[in-house]
């Protein structure tokens, strides 16, 4: 009689590996998760402020950054399934909080283009207002690629404000 079927301790390792294949795809997934044409507008920012009289970079008590009144600007950068996109990002901060928000876009791609548009469109609406600090935003106007470059360009601002 022949055996046509592995020992077990070969089909359960056969099995792991298959389990742990499943595993790295779900994780690739995470790159369909491009702009869409969605028209929600929401973001991961927090409307708590933190004011500082001060304008020194020290650390104060509740172990947050005081930042220099002024206007920053800084590039940030994002990947796209087409190409790598970048855009221009200037933030007016007065007592840590920001006052003013300008983003230029460049966009490389024709569907960049709408999406670095609608990023611009909404963006004010999300930051103003808000703690240098607190800033993250995630998706806005239906761009979520773009923030990425936007949060880049808000952390080198953070480090230039510092200073």
């Amino acid at each position: 009689m022949i055996r046509t079927t592995a020992p077990k301790s070969v089909r359960k390792a056969s099995a792991l590996v298959g389990v742990a294949g499943l595993f790295v795809l779900a994780g690739c997934s995470g790159v369909a998760d491009a702009d869409d044409t969605s028209s929600s507008s929401s973001s991961s920012t927090s409307s708590s402020s933190s004011s500082s009289s001060s304008s020194s970079s020290t650390e104060s008590d509740s172990g947050s950054t005081t930042y220099a009144d002024g206007t920053y600007t800084a590039e940030g950068s994002y990947q796209t399934p087409e190409t790598v996109e970048s855009i221009s990002v200037t933030l007016t901060i007065a007592d840590g909080v920001v006052t003013d928000v300008e983003v230029t876009g460049d966009p490389q791609a024709r569907e960049s283009e709408q999406y670095q548009s609608q990023f611009i469109d909404g963006i004010a609406d999300e930051v103003v207002g808000v703690a240098l600090d607190d800033l993250d935003v995630s998706r806005v106007s239906g761009s979520s690629l773009t923030s990425g470059g936007f949060n880049e360009a808000v952390e080198s601002i953070k480090e230039q404000a510092a200073a």
